[in-house]
């Protein structure tokens, strides 16, 4: 299968996301709203449950299933206020101790001109920013189509986990086609340019590990991940605060160190 092959699954319609993964995996999950500052984005769902019986907050991207609830959610393109209740939500787990949990599955931020005015590119920005810098191990998980900064907002984590069909780039290869390629249909070939399978960026250490899909059940790979998620928190338990902190900013800074 090519680049673009797994790009068309990680997009696929009914292929399940970060919300469906986190009923199955997480008990108790209460959705937690709003920025505090503007309003709430559907696009970005939030909250707090128990894993194992550990209290964890989980922040997904939304997409929608219906075709209403998709329009409601904006495809799951977020807007500032939807980066802003991430978060918030974030600060919220480093002030309590809890594991932060985030599943990216996006084509990217809201480009339109509303999120502009609104800050999106500062709203992203603060999320790096503070993200770098939080007390409580944070493990990502790219479930789709992980797109740009949008999805980096979500992912600068202690562990990043990809699913084998998923897809994580700074573009879209259609996007990247038409800059470079001055051509859409060129998409195939700027797929397999951009490196953006889980076999390429385990390989350049962008992620670190794969979520099999292969002849399995969602359920099952929900199995699979909550496993390897209860895995990795374990290890990160063990790692005192400064050494955490300076082993997530050791893994984003030799990120492209061939």
């Amino acid at each position: 299968m090519n680049a673009y092959e797994k790009v068309g699954l990680a997009r696929a319609s009914d292929r399940p996301m970060g919300n469906w993964y986190i009923h199955q995996m997480i008990d108790d999950f209460t959705e937690l709203h709003g920025d505090r500052r503007y309003s709430d984005d559907g696009a970005i769902v939030g909250g707090i449950g128990f894993l194992n019986g550990r209290p964890v907050t989980c922040i997904t991207m939304n997409r929608g299933d219906s075709i209403e609830d998709r329009i409601k959610r904006n495809f799951g393109c977020p807007s500032p206020e939807g980066y802003r209740k991430a978060l918030r939500l974030m600060k919220q787990a480093e002030k309590f101790g809890r594991p932060i949990l985030c599943f990216v599955g996006s084509p990217g931020a809201y480009c339109g001109i509303g999120a502009e005015e609104r800050g999106q590119g500062q709203a992203i920005a603060e999320n790096l920013w503070e993200m770098c810098a939080l007390k409580t191990p944070i493990i990502s998980v790219v479930v789709g189509e992980g797109g740009s900064g949008g999805a980096l907002a979500l992912s600068v984590a202690d562990r990043i986990l990809m699913f084998e069909n998923a897809v994580y780039s700074v573009i879209s290869p259609e996007g990247c086609a038409s800059i470079l390629y001055k051509d859409s249909a060129k998409a195939p070939e700027a797929a397999e340019a951009l490196r953006l399978t889980a076999n390429d960026l385990c390989r350049m250490k962008v992620a670190d590990a794969i979520i099999p899909e292969t002849y399995k059940t969602p359920e099952e790979i929900a199995r699979v991940l909550k496993k390897r998620i209860v895995t990795e928190l374990a290890q990160l338990n063990k790692v005192s605060v400064p050494r955490l902190l300076a082993s997530r900013y050791e893994k984003f800074r030799n990120i492209g160190a061939m």
